[in-house]
């Protein structure tokens, strides 16, 4: 199984729709993968690892595939689309992380 985990980094003045990205754009992805997309998680940061410090990550979303090969399939004819919805509910830059899940 394959984990595309999205992360977006805890900046100053950043913003973010936990309800956009859940309900509008997760949705999104899912739909467009057509069923390349067995499920998806989001995370939404708490704190940093010391007690009271700022999460390093304001959410991280993670995208579920069969196989890196059922990925890039999926994922390849909507990049634009899904690409230039970012912007619908968060001012950050993304960081991308593909993993091969080994416990799940």
């Amino acid at each position: 199984m394959i984990d595309v985990s999205i992360l977006y980094p805890n900046e100053a003045g950043a913003t973010f729709d936990f309800d956009y990205y859940r309900e509008q754009h997760m949705t999104m992805i899912q739909q467009k993968m057509a069923g390349a997309c067995s499920h998806f998680t989001i995370e939404k940061g708490l704190q940093g690892p010391v007690p009271g410090s700022a999460p390093t990550y304001i959410a991280i979303g993670h995208l579920f595939f069969e196989s890196l090969d059922a990925f890039t399939s999926a994922f390849g004819p909507h990049v634009k689309a899904i690409g230039a919805d970012v912007a619908n509910y968060t001012s950050l830059k993304p960081v991308i992380q593909i993993s091969e899940v080994i416990v799940g």
